[in-house]
């Protein structure tokens, strides 16, 4: 027996723009005029220079997508907005037809690809629960085994009788994860739209779709909650444009995935000051391509005088997102360096041994200064950085009730008394 859940050859779904959707909504004579008129429209658009026609524009939502996916599998697939990841799962679900490539699905397919995906509205819950079972191929006894774990887990019991259409958004995606998570589905296709629920819902889910995992089943799991992906996930991987452009161990994904879009985010635009130009500002980590809690990291200012700088120095500051200030570095507390002359580039900055700042986005502020001529002066921009998910005290998902400054610290249950110390 073949160990390959999913296969995916040379998958690619392209899409129509322009008027072509609505043109099969046209009248019989409005088709005949339309088409009589082509030709000089055809003409005309050359001779203007602009394409034959708005109705040949085509979109490739993903184009050569080739991947396998082995049982029991659990792959991430993340990306920016319009990478393609829903036009993907929604191929593989059979929701959409592929224009081009192959998908070999070998189980059955739960899928929660958005809110009411595969439930009718005029339907009850309950009858629901057995039409979605009906169609992933399950008989009635597996169904009835499974109903009071599935309503118990959507805490929909007081409307299980009651027609989904009046659902809240949140009852229905309750209902419909409950469904996808414990019908007996060799593969579960999960889209972001988790992110619909309360917090306490999505780390239900998160648990949830942990346990599935362990039961040997396969999981396609899109989230931007690059956590979630780190926690469920074993495998990775990154959809840019419709392609895959990276695949493997998730934490290596999900790390070359956020450094890209820092690479994109930083500006290298020329900053100035009236006496200098600040070429550029970066903070990296010595360890990764992404800052994580405790790594070193070195903070590199470059910058090109306009005048002689007779004792130079720099200070730069850590600030939160909201610009509240964190922590202060000056250069002179170090030491000093020599004079640096007006056109000559210059970069000074810090090696920090652990940055001790928790996930979150922060700036860092630079000034540049002259301590000979008291000369100090602002950068009129700050350089945004991010630090990532890091399993700081245990592991535990980090959130603002912990702040933004990490501690090296551990459970006390005895503690050192005074006289210990003066020992």
């Amino acid at each position: 027996m073949s160990d390959v859940a999913l296969r995916v050859d040379s998958l690619g779904k392209r899409f129509r723009l322009g008027r072509a959707a609505s043109a099969r909504y046209r009248t019989l004579g409005e088709a005949i005029t339309h088409a009589a008129g082509a030709p000089v429209r055809a003409a005309r658009a050359r001779l203007a220079g602009r394409p034959r026609s708005a109705d040949d524009r085509d979109f490739w939502a993903i184009r050569d997508v080739g991947f396998d996916v082995k049982v029991g599998e659990v792959i991430g697939i993340v990306g920016h907005n319009g990478a393609g990841k829903s036009t993907l799962l929604r191929v593989l679900s059979r929701i959409t037809e592929p224009t081009t490539g192959s998908a070999d699905v070998y189980g059955r397919v739960g899928s929660l690809l958005e809110v009411g995906t595969g439930f009718h509205p005029e339907l009850t819950g309950r009858e629901n629960i057995f039409l979605n079972g009906a169609i992933l191929g399950m008989r009635r006894p597996d169904i009835r085994r499974n109903f009071d774990r599935i309503v118990e887990f959507a805490e929909v019991e007081r409307f299980i009788d009651t027609a989904v259409k009046h659902y809240s958004s949140g009852m229905y995606l309750r209902l419909a994860f409950a469904v996808a998570a414990h019908l007996e589905s060799e593969i579960l296709i999960v889209d972001e739209v988790l992110a619909v629920g309360d917090a306490e819902f999505q780390k239900k889910c998160l648990t949830k779709m942990r346990e599935v995992s362990r039961q040997g089943r396969t999981i396609l799991f899109v989230s931007h909650n690059l956590a979630a992906v780190r926690n469920i996930c074993t495998r990775g991987l990154i959809l840019e444009r419709g392609r895959v452009v990276d695949d493997g161990e998730v934490n290596a994904v999900v790390d070359r995935y956020l450094a890209r879009g820092a690479a994109r985010r930083r500006s290298r635009t020329r900053a100035e000051t009236p006496g200098f130009f600040v070429d550029d500002v970066e903070i990296r980590s010595v360890r990764a391509e992404v800052i994580k809690t405790f790594d070193p990291v070195e903070i590199r200012v470059a910058f090109t005088p306009k005048v002689d700088i007779q004792d130079p120095g720099v200070y730069v500051a850590i600030l939160t997102n909201d610009h509240q200030r964190l922590l202060g570095l000056d250069f002179k507390d170090f030491q000093s360096v020599p004079p640096i002359r007006a056109g000559e580039q210059r970069e000074l900055g810090f090696a920090v041994d652990e940055l001790p700042l928790l996930r979150g986005s922060y700036h860092v502020e630079v000034y540049l200064k002259d301590m000979a001529t008291h000369r100090i002066e602002q950068v009129p921009a700050t350089y945004e950085f991010d630090v990532v998910e890091t399993p700081v005290y245990g592991g535990r998902n980090i959130d603002q009730w912990y702040g933004s400054v990490g501690l090296h610290a551990r459970a006390c249950t005895e503690f050192t008394s005074l006289q210990q110390i003066a020992r």
